[in-house]
C-alpha cells in the first residue's frame, strides 16, 4: 500500500509540471507581490527599441568580391616577389601595398604593349598620345621604370620616408636625360608638329631643355642638364657627393675591373654580419623531446627561461659616452646587441675572434684578448651572473675607458701600451768576422684575410638543425669556427641525450650537407660539445709567409720554429722541432707532404743562420729537394743514393756519440746548456789540447722518402733511425721522416715507438691511418694539404690546413742564402764506418767465378750459399768463400743464420759491381 501511494503522488506531482510546460500562463506573477517580473519587461523594451537590419546591397557584395579577388591575386604575386632573395622576407602584413603594386604591374603590361609593339585600337592610341608624346624616343624605358617602382612597392613598402627622395630623384633624372635627348635631336620647336617632338625628347624634354636653350644657348644648356641628371642619380641612390669615389670603386670591384683591398674585405664582412643580424630569426629554446614532462619540469623550465631572459641594465654615462657596465665585447664592436635586444650568439663571437686574429696578422701586431673576453662575457650572461674574478659593470667601464683601442684583460691589470713587434735582427755576426743577413719576410707572399663566415656556413647550420629535428634529437648548433679547408660546427646536446645519437647520424648528416667527408669529434677537446667537421665549398690557401708573420712566430726567437699551417679554428700553427723532438710525416701521393717539407726547410732558412742549424737532406726521388742545392745550411750535398743515405745516418749516430762525450766530459745534460756555457766562456778545452770549443749547431736530418731507404738497406736504416730517435734529443739532433707508403714494413714498430710526433695527410685506407696516428681519421681527409697534427703529449690530433710555399718564393730565399755564404761540407759524412772485416782481399784465380756469382745473385736478388753450390757446381767451402767476398764488396748483407742474405745491389747497378770486382775503382 505504501508503494502504491508514493507512486500515485509522484505521478500527480509530474502531471501539473508537464501541463505548465506545454501551456505557460499568460500573466505570470510573483508569489510575494503578485507583480510582473521587471527583468522580462526590460528585455521586451530593449528588443522593441533595436532598429531593423538594412537589407544587403547587391552592389556592395559585388564590390567586396572583386576587392577580395584583386587582393588575393596581389598578395600571391607579392609573396612570389618577396620570396626572391632574403631582403623582404618576414614583412609585416600591415605594411603591404600589394594592391597598388598589382595596379602598377597591369599598367606596365598596357604601356609595354603600346610602346614595344604596334598596339591597335583606342588603348594603343592613348598610350601613343600620353607616353610617347611625353617621353619621346625614350618611351621604351617607361615600362621598365614603372616595373621597378612596382617591385620596390612590393618588397619595401615599409620605407615611406624614402618615397619623396625617390620621386624627386627620378623626376630630376628623367628631366635631365630627356632634355639632353631633345638637344641632341636638334631642339625641335612645337610649331614643327607632334611627330618632331616624339622623335626627340617628347614634351618633358622640350619643357626641360627649351627654356635653357632660349636663355643661355645650347653651349651652357648641355652642362646644366648633365648636372641635373647627375643630381637625380645621386638622389635616387642616396649617395653623398663625398662618397662618389668610394661608390665608383665598389662598382668596379663588383664588376671585376678593380681588385678589392683589405679594408673593403673587412667592410663587406661587416655588412654581411649586419644583414645576418637583422634577418636571422630569433633563436628559440630547444624543445624537450622527451615524452614524459611533469609539472615540476615545466616549472623548472619556466624558471630557467625567466633567469636567462634577464639582461644587465646599462645606464648612460654622465659624460654622454658609452653606457656604464657595457660588456667588453660590445665596446670592441664584435658582439653588439641585436636590434631585438639580444646579444649575438657564439657563431658571431667566433667570427669576430677570427677576424681579430687576421687583423693582427695583417698589421704585424699581437692579437687582442678578444676571444677570451667574449667567452667570459657569454658565460656570464648564460649563467645569469658575473664571471669570477671580474669587476662589476661600472668597474669594467672604467677599465675599458683606460685601455686605448683594445679589449682589456679583465683578470689582470691594464698592460702598458706597446707598439709593433720588433723584427728579428737582419744582420748577424758569425764566427770569423762573417756577417750573415737573414732573408726578409717580404720574399714570401702575403695572403688576404681568411673568411670568417659565408652563406654556405649558414646553409649547413640550417641543414644540421633540420636533421636533428627530423630524427628527434635534442641538439642544436651553437656556433662554428671556420678554417681554410673545413668548418667545425659546435653541437650542444640537451639533457639525457647520448653522444652516440649524433655519431649514428654521420651518413644522414653527410647526405644533408652533400659532402661525403664528414668527420665527427666527440667531444671537442676542452668543451662539453660535439664537433662536426664539414669541408668548405670555397677553400682558401694558407701561405707560409702568413704563418711566419703571425704573432706567435714573431714572438718566438728559437731558430727551429717552423710554419705548419692553419687550424680549423682559424689560428696559425707553428711548431718547435726541438720539442717534437722527431716527427713522422706521411700521406698518399698528392696529399701535401712535399709542400710541408718545403715549408719546413724554408722556415729554417728564414729564421736561422748556418751556425744555428745545419741540415742533412736525403732525397731518394732526386727531384724533390734539388732546389736547395748549395745553401750554406747543408753539411753535405743532397743525398740521392739510398746506400749513401744509410751511411749518412750512420755518421749522424757517430756525431751524436761525439756530442754526448763532450756533454759527459763537461757535465751538461743538454746541448743548449753546453752552447750557452761556451758562448759565455765558462768552459775551456783541457790543458795540452789543441782543440777550440765551439757551440754545436742543431742538426736537422730530413728524409723525404723513407720507403726507398727501407727497400735497399732495411736493417742498417732502421738501426740508425732507432738509435738517433732514442738518444739524439739532448744532443740537438732532430729527425724528420716522410713517406707516401705508410705500411708496417716501412714504418716499423720500433720507428713508431721512438718518433712521438706525427703529421698525417690524406691516406687511401684506414690501415694506413692507424699506422701513422694509431687511430682512424686520416682516411677522411680531403687532400691538398688537409692534415691531422699530433704532437708529442697531445691526446687527440688537431685538424689543420698545411701551409704552401711556391717555387718562386723558394728560389728567392735560396738565392738570398747563397749570396750570404758558401756551403762548407764535411768530408767524413759519406766515408762510412771505416773498413769492413778483412775477408780474403786477394781474389786470386776466382775472379771469373766471383763475377758469375755476383751476376747470379744480383740478377735473381737472392743471396744463398746453397744456390751458388747448385748453379755454379762448386762445393760448400768455395760457395761460402764467394759469399764472403761479395759481402766485403757490399753486394750482399751479413749472414743471418740459415736465412738468405739481403742483396744490396739492384739489377741496374750490375755493371758497376762487375767493374768494381775487376779492379776498376771508378766504377
Amino acid at each position: 500500500m505504501a508503494s502504491r501511494t508514493s507512486g500515485s503522488r509522484a505521478a500527480a506531482a509530474k502531471a501539473p509540471a508537464k501541463k505548465s510546460a506545454a501551456k505557460p500562463p499568460a500573466k505570470p506573477a510573483s508569489r510575494a507581490t503578485g507583480k510582473k517580473p521587471p527583468a522580462r519587461k526590460a528585455v521586451k523594451r530593449t528588443a522593441a527599441r533595436k532598429p531593423p537590419k538594412p537589407a544587403p546591397s547587391p552592389t556592395g557584395g559585388i564590390f567586396r568580391l572583386v576587392r577580395a579577388i584583386w587582393l588575393g591575386v596581389a598578395h600571391t604575386i607579392g609573396a612570389l616577389l618577396r620570396g626572391i632573395g632574403r631582403g623582404a622576407k618576414g614583412l609585416d602584413p600591415a605594411h603591404r601595398k600589394d594592391g597598388l603594386a598589382l595596379l602598377l604591374i597591369g599598367l606596365v603590361i598596357v604601356v609595354a604593349a603600346g610602346t614595344w609593339s604596334n598596339l591597335q585600337g583606342p588603348v594603343g592610341d592613348l598610350v601613343t598620345m600620353l607616353v610617347t608624346g611625353a617621353f619621346g624616343r625614350l618611351d621604351l624605358l617607361v615600362p621598365i621604370l614603372l616595373g621597378v617602382l612596382a617591385v620596390r612597392l612590393v618588397r619595401h613598402p615599409e620605407q615611406p620616408e624614402a618615397n619623396g627622395r625617390v620621386v624627386i630623384g627620378l623626376s630630376a633624372l628623367v628631366a635631365g636625360v630627356l632634355g639632353l635627348v631633345h638637344v641632341a635631336c636638334g631642339s625641335p620647336a612645337r610649331d614643327e608638329g607632334g611627330a618632331a617632338l616624339r622623335d626627340a625628347g617628347g614634351l618633358i624634354g622640350w619643357g626641360a631643355a627649351q627654356p635653357l636653350v632660349l636663355t643661355v644657348t645650347e653651349v651652357l644648356a648641355v652642362p646644366l642638364l648633365l648636372l641635373v641628371t647627375v643630381f637625380g642619380l645621386l638622389v635616387v641612390t642616396a649617395t653623398p657627393v663625398n662618397a662618389i669615389p668610394r661608390r665608383l670603386r665598389q662598382a668596379g670591384v663588383r664588376l671585376g675591373l678593380v681588385a678589392a683591398s683589405e679594408e673593403e674585405y673587412a667592410e663587406d664582412a661587416e655588412e654581411y654580419r649586419d644583414v645576418w643580424e637583422d634577418e636571422a630569426p630569433r633563436r628559440r629554446r630547444r624543445p624537450d623531446l622527451r615524452k614524459d614532462t611533469g609539472p615540476e619540469d615545466a616549472e623548472k623550465e619556466a624558471l630557467d627561461r625567466r633567469r636567462t631572459s634577464r639582461r644587465p641594465r646599462r645606464v648612460a654615462d654622465a659624460e654622454g659616452g658609452e653606457p656604464a657596465g657595457a660588456l667588453p665585447a660590445e665596446r670592441h664592436g664584435a658582439a653588439r646587441p641585436r636590434r631585438d635586444g639580444r646579444s649575438l650568439d657564439a657563431v658571431d663571437l667566433a667570427a669576430a675572434a677570427a677576424a681579430d686574429l687576421d687583423g693582427a696578422l695583417l698589421h704585424g701586431v699581437q692579437p687582442s684578448r678578444l676571444l677570451a673576453d667574449i667567452s667570459t662575457t657569454v658565460s656570464a650572461e648564460r649563467d645569469g651572473g658575473r664571471p669570477e674574478g671580474t669587476a662589476s659593470g661600472t668597474g669594467r667601464a672604467a677599465a675599458g675607458a683606460g685601455a686605448p683601442g683594445g679589449v682589456p684583460d679583465l683578470t689582470k691589470a691594464a698592460p702598458e701600451p706597446t707598439g709593433d713587434l720588433p723584427s728579428r735582427a737582419e744582420q748577424l755576426q758569425l764566427s770569423g768576422d762573417i756577417t750573415y743577413g737573414l732573408p726578409s719576410l717580404d720574399l714570401l707572399e702575403r695572403g688576404g684575410p681568411g673568411r670568417t663566415r659565408s652563406a654556405a656556413n649558414d646553409a649547413v647550420v640550417e641543414s644540421l638543425t633540420t636533421v636533428f629535428t627530423e630524427f628527434k634529437v635534442d641538439a642544436a648548433v651553437t656556433g662554428f669556427t671556420r678554417g681554410p679547408t673545413v668548418t667545425r660546427y659546435v653541437v650542444e646536446l640537451g639533457p639525457a641525450v647520448k653522444v652516440e645519437k649524433i655519431t649514428a647520424l654521420t651518413k644522414n648528416i653527410a647526405y644533408a650537407v652533400a659532402s661525403p667527408d664528414v668527420r665527427i669529434i666527440s667531444p671537442i677537446p676542452g668543451k662539453s660539445a660535439v664537433g662536426i667537421e664539414i669541408p668548405n665549398s670555397d677553400r682558401e690557401m694558407v701561405n707560409c709567409g702568413d704563418v711566419l708573420r703571425s704573432a706567435d712566430a714573431q714572438g718566438e726567437e728559437h731558430p727551429m720554429v717552423v710554419a705548419l699551417g692553419k687550424d680549423v679554428e682559424g689560428g696559425y700553427v707553428n711548431a718547435n722541432l726541438t720539442k717534437m723532438p722527431h716527427i713522422l710525416i706521411a700521406g698518399a701521393t698528392g696529399s701535401g707532404k712535399s709542400s710541408c717539407i718545403n715549408c719546413l726547410i724554408t722556415s729554417v732558412m728564414m729564421r736561422s743562420t748556418p751556425e744555428d742549424v745545419r741540415m742533412v737532406l736525403v732525397d731518394p726521388k732526386r727531384v724533390e729537394l734539388t732546389a736547395y742545392e748549395g745553401i750554406p745550411h747543408l753539411i753535405t750535398p743532397i743525398i740521392t743514393n739510398p746506400k749513401k743515405a744509410a751511411e749518412a745516418l750512420q755518421w749522424v749516430v757517430r756525431e751524436m756519440d761525439l756530442r754526448y762525450d763532450d756533454l759527459a766530459a763537461f757535465g751538461f745534460r743538454h746541448v743548449d746548456d753546453f752552447n750557452a756555457a761556451v758562448r759565455a766562456g765558462k768552459v775551456s778545452a783541457p790543458e795540452g789540447s789543441e782543440r777550440e770549443l765551439a757551440p754545436y749547431p742543431y742538426l736537422l736530418v730530413i728524409v723525404d722518402e723513407l720507403a726507398d731507404l727501407m727497400m735497399v738497406a732495411p736493417r742498417d736504416v732502421e738501426d740508425a733511425i732507432v738509435r738517433i730517435t732514442q738518444l739524439a734529443r739532448a744532443a740537438g739532433i732532430h729527425l724528420v721522416l716522410a713517406t707516401q707508403r705508410p705500411s708496417v714494413d716501412v714504418v716499423t714498430g720500433l720507428i713508431k715507438a721512438n718518433v712521438p710526433s706525427r703529421l698525417a695527410f690524406a691516406t687511401s685506407s684506414l690501415s694506413d691511418s692507424r699506422v701513422i696516428l694509431d687511430q682512424a681519421g686520416a682516411e677522411k681527409l680531403i687532400g691538398k694539404g688537409d692534415g691531422l697534427f699530433l704532437p708529442m703529449g697531445q691526446g687527440k690530433p688537431t685538424r689543420m690546413q698545411g701551409a704552401f710555399v711556391t717555387e718562386d718564393e723558394i728560389r728567392a730565399v735560396v738565392a738570398h742564402c747563397k749570396e750570404q755564404m758558401a756551403p762548407v761540407f764535411r768530408d767524413d759524412v759519406l766515408v762510412g764506418q771505416g773498413k769492413k772485416k778483412e775477408i780474403d782481399e786477394e781474389i786470386g784465380d776466382d775472379l771469373d767465378l766471383l763475377c758469375q756469382a755476383a751476376e747470379l745473385v744480383v740478377s735473381t736478388q737472392f743471396g744463398s750459399t746453397s744456390m751458388l753450390q747448385r748453379k755454379l757446381r762448386v762445393g760448400f767451402a768455395k760457395a761460402g768463400r764467394l759469399m764472403d767476398l761479395m759481402e766485403s764488396r757490399d753486394i750482399v748483407g751479413p749472414s743471418e743464420g740459415s736465412k738468405a742474405r739481403d742483396v744490396l745491389v739492384k739489377p741496374d747497378e750490375l755493371d758497376g759491381v762487375l767493374a768494381l770486382i775487376r779492379g776498376d775503382t771508378n766504377g
